[in-house]
């Protein structure tokens, strides 16, 4: 008789709330796409003339869409900063960058934040990329109000490389997860407002110009920044970069009390096939799911 175990989760997807996946709309679809694919090592689950779903093992991560009419958002715009991917483990991070080095990638920047190792990058047209590996959650320096220690360091990118197994990388390791995404708002009291007094999560760390939210004591699988959008309004129909984003719940009583929430607050809500649909502030898409 086999024995079957379940791949072990990432700490980000085991609390009350997690980012699931993140949606696109993008101008040149086929350049788009074959940059996750081949950069990022998604893999396409669904594809069609106008769309596709990218993802890591079964798991979908990214949709790509686009239109006859997109429009090249503008810097300033509210909306993404960047989609965060959340490797396993360090081993499967530095087997990453090996591969991205080895196809010529162009970094933006790479920092030590204390709870995580992180690398960034954008996509051909613009979308920011955080590629990321947590450090174990015992290493985590928690304050008296349940914030988390964080900061902005140099990373050794050539000791995370020499670090890397031996041999080609097989793409996003199974297991691979949207752990967060950083957003560009129009005001950092609105965010606050909504990720914590609607949605529930807590905020975890303060930076000049951005707060950072979480669930059930992760760093943050949200966060908003107004470093180019300050005074940021609602986003133009058609515009390039992020429609929306969606939010997995475990606990359900936690859903149940942000949809009241929201309900209370007369902010409108549409039940679709995957959830609880609704606009931010800035009319970025949110999906709440159980």
């Amino acid at each position: 008789m086999f024995e079957t175990t379940e791949k072990p989760q990432s700490f980000a997807l085991t609390r009350p709330a997690h980012v699931g996946q993140a949606h696109l709309v993008v101008r040149d679809l086929p350049t788009v796409s074959s940059f996750y694919q081949s950069m990022l090592g998604l893999a396409p689950l669904e594809t069609s003339n106008s769309g596709v779903v990218l993802g890591a093992g079964q798991t979908p991560l990214l949709t790509l869409s686009t239109e006859g009419d997109v429009a090249r958002a503008p810097r300033n715009a509210a909306g993404l900063f960047h989609n965060a991917f959340l490797m396993p483990n360090r081993r499967e991070l530095a087997h990453w960058l090996a591969h991205a080095v080895h196809r010529g990638v162009q970094l933006d920047g790479a920092s030590d934040h204390l709870v995580s190792e992180a690398i960034y990058l954008s996509d051909p047209e613009g979308n920011g990329i955080e590629v990321y590996a947590d450090r174990p959650v015992d290493d985590w320096t928690f304050n008296a109000d349940g914030t988390v220690e964080m900061a902005t360091l140099r990373l050794d990118l050539q000791a995370l490389y020499d670090s890397a197994p031996k041999g080609n990388w097989a793409g996003m390791a199974d297991g691979a997860a949207m752990g967060h995404i950083h957003l560009q708002v129009g005001d950092i009291p609105s965010a606050d407002k909504f990720y914590e007094g609607v949605l529930g999560l807590k905020k975890m760390a303060r930076y000049p110009g951005a707060s950072f939210f979480g669930s059930g004591s992760y760093h943050h699988h949200v966060a908003a920044n107004i470093w180019n959008s300050r005074g940021a309004t609602t986003r133009a129909d058609h515009m390039s970069g992020l429609k929306g984003y969606s939010i997995r719940f475990n606990d359900q009583t936690a859903l149940d009390t942000a949809l009241k929430t929201l309900d209370e607050l007369e902010i409108p809500v549409e039940r679709t096939a995957e959830g609880h649909a609704l606009k931010d502030p800035w009319g970025i898409g949110v999906t709440l799911s159980a």
